[in-house]
């Protein structure tokens, strides 16, 4: 058996992250989490840019417009959308899901859901830096994991 898997040592890459200012208290978390994983992981921050959409909504288009840059080996799109009393949640949640994965396919490169769907702004605190971790840093160790598997281990 051969056994294939992404290294999330590897070094070589440059990343960008979408970042949505809807829900900033959160979504800085997120940020930081993933910027400290990739300084943990030997990433200088000239490798890795930033940029900042107004809502979860706008996410994908604009991860769509850097994977079609060519300059990325992988985006990393991190949001917070919370439950509230209408369903916007559904439409922007189903939205944003469907938009990431549509890019990450259509461009074969890795753009990994940092977005967090919650039903509660504590459920989006916990998982922001709290006891469930921080879903930015998970979600940066992914795309230096994928964008090793799919550049130097399946070409």
């Amino acid at each position: 058996m051969n056994i294939i898997e992404g290294n999330p040592q590897t070094k070589n890459f440059k990343f960008a992250l979408v970042v949505s200012r809807f829900n900033e208290f959160i979504t800085d978390r997120l940020l930081q989490g993933a910027i400290s994983c990739f300084s943990k992981q030997g990433y200088d921050e000239s490798t890795i840019d930033v940029v900042k959409v107004p809502g979860a909504f706008e996410i994908p288009v604009v991860a769509s417009c850097l994977a079609a840059s060519n300059k990325y080996s992988g985006i990393v799109c991190l949001g917070a959308v919370i439950r509230g009393a209408t369903p916007h949640f559904d439409y922007v949640s189903m939205g944003v899901t469907n938009g990431i994965s549509r890019v990450s396919l259509d461009a074969q490169i890795p753009v990994i859901f940092g977005v967090l769907t919650t039903n509660t702004i504590e459920q989006a605190m916990e998982r922001s830096g709290g006891k469930a971790g921080n879903k930015g840093w998970d979600a940066a160790l992914t795309v230096i994991e994928m964008a090793d598997l799919l550049q130097n281990k399946l070409k």
